[in-house]
């Protein structure tokens, strides 16, 4: 059952503080993508901001820079098949973003070999909006 109610200013509906209108979630920009690839150097979990459930985030290896990436909510990215794991080379479209303070990317897709992890259609709204998934 979702729950509906206001938790520190912002929408919750059951996912966490991961929703799309969410203050986090409003920093995806669909109109600003872009695509890097490289090599995972270590994969964490983190909260976004005070309040939300966690999540999955990893540090990408490019033959540019290093770039921390936000995948999304740990209980959706937990039942995925494709799983991410350090020394993997992925490549991952999505938004760059300024998250406090320092250069990240917000994930709408990780391509490992044959495989997609979709988090974010074409619009920005995430997979796990709606999914009814084993939580």
């Amino acid at each position: 059952m979702a729950q509906r109610g206001s938790m520190m200013g912002q929408e919750w509906h059951g996912s966490g503080g991961w929703g799309h209108h969410s203050q986090y979630g409003r920093m995806y920009d669909p109109n600003n993508l872009t695509t890097i690839r490289g090599e995972v150097v270590s994969v964490n979990t983190f909260t976004p901001r005070e309040g939300m459930s966690g999540g999955m985030h990893l540090q990408l290896q490019t033959n540019r820079e290093t770039v921390d990436v936000h995948l999304g909510p740990a209980w959706y990215l937990q039942n995925q098949d494709v799983q991410i794991q350090p020394n993997d080379t992925i490549e991952v479209t999505g938004s760059r973003m300024n998250f406090n303070g320092q250069s990240a990317m917000m994930a709408a897709s990780v391509e490992k070999g044959e495989m997609t992890l979709m988090l974010r259609n074409e619009n920005g709204i995430p997979m796990w909006h709606g999914w009814r998934g084993n939580q």
